[in-house]
């Protein structure tokens, strides 16, 4: 296994665990925020703490995949450089090497994009979770 292959590996298995993560979060809290019974929360406070548990990963995942995907194509093209210099590599293997570099920036992007947009979803469905809380509890008038 050459550098830019084991560069294009550990690049992929990071975003690969990165979306599972991801994935799972947004499973978890999509579910809890379904089935969560707000009376049973005696102040906003702990009802906050337990709406948005979890969601600082799902944002950090979904600002970060797209930094990881373009650190793997600017390490593959370094890479793909480096052989090219080394060995003469043709213009055939340069293409392969490039194409193989950019994948790792588009599977950034197919990480973070449902990643951002779940977390919009959930925060909002958090903020009428909360709205719901307050309005229950006489803290807002319609």
């Amino acid at each position: 296994m050459g550098t830019r292959e084991f560069v294009d590996v550990i690049i992929i298995a990071v975003l690969g665990f990165m979306s599972v993560v991801a994935l799972a979060i947004m499973i978890n809290r999509a579910f809890f925020l379904h089935a969560i019974d707000i009376k049973a929360y005696e102040s906003l406070d702990d009802l906050e703490r337990s709406l948005t548990r979890y969601m600082h990963l799902l944002a950090s995942i979904g600002a970060n995949s797209p930094y990881i995907g373009l650190l793997g194509t600017v390490m593959g093209i370094m890479a793909t450089f480096s052989a090219l210099s080394i060995d003469g590599t043709n213009i055939s293997g340069v293409m392969k090497g490039l194409s193989s570099a950019l994948f790792a920036t588009g599977l950034g992007l197919v990480v973070a994009i449902p990643s951002v947009f779940m977390y919009n979803v959930l925060l909002r469905g958090i903020k009428n979770k909360m709205t719901e809380w307050k309005l229950s509890n006489g803290r807002e008038r319609i």
